[in-house]
């Protein structure tokens, strides 16, 4: 079976500028495709599962989000690596536009993306990591059985000063992509050191 680290995008990969109707406003985050380079050439697939409620908000369309995942991928393959696989959720149960305003198996903490993940790539949840932003992020990962990492990057000094969401039960708190990245790969030396 295969391992992956999966990612929450806007304030893990791609910085933190809100909802984005200008994708000239989709920018990495220092270091972000580097990480995932590394990751990816530990053995890792790179996967992206994002909330991305901007649909069911009346805020722009679902293509809209497929368009910014895409200059994700653009601006990480600019630099020579990529992701392996996009999920998105675009539903809120308190949406506005009806189509996308449900209870859903995909949003986080929920973890529908992350079984897509498994079903499609094989993958070893309880091998996987999680990183991303927000208590959802880190509440996602340890429901699908993964390693969860907090990043302080986007919402992350929010959320760990209680001023965002809820504090949450991470395995671990780190600066940004880059210090998680660190932690990963030195942890898993560890765990293949022990076997």
């Amino acid at each position: 079976m295969k391992k992956a680290v999966f990612f929450d995008r806007d304030g893990t990969i791609n910085e933190e500028v809100g909802y984005i109707r200008d994708l000239a406003n989709l920018k990495l985050i220092s270091g972000a495709a580097d990480s995932i380079k590394k990751l990816r050439a530990a053995g890792f697939l790179a996967v992206l599962v994002t909330n991305q409620s901007g649909p069911a908000r009346g805020y722009y369309s679902e293509e809209w989000v497929l368009q910014l995942n895409n200059r994700v991928q653009e601006l990480l393959e600019q630099e020579g690596t990529k992701l392996d696989a996009l999920y998105y959720c675009p539903h809120l149960p308190d949406g506005i536009v009806a189509e996308y305003a449900i209870e859903c198996k995909c949003r986080k903490p929920e973890i529908g993306m992350f079984l897509k993940a498994h079903e499609d790539f094989n993958l070893d949840l309880a091998s996987s990591y999680m990183m991303g932003d927000k208590a959802t992020d880190a509440e996602a990962g340890r429901n699908a059985g993964c390693t969860s990492i907090l990043l302080k990057t986007g919402y992350g000094e929010r959320v760990l000063a209680g001023d965002y969401q809820h504090l949450p039960e991470a395995d671990y708190i780190a600066e940004d992509i880059n210090t998680a990245t660190n932690w990963i790969l030195a942890r898993e030396e560890t765990i293949g050191s022990k076997k």
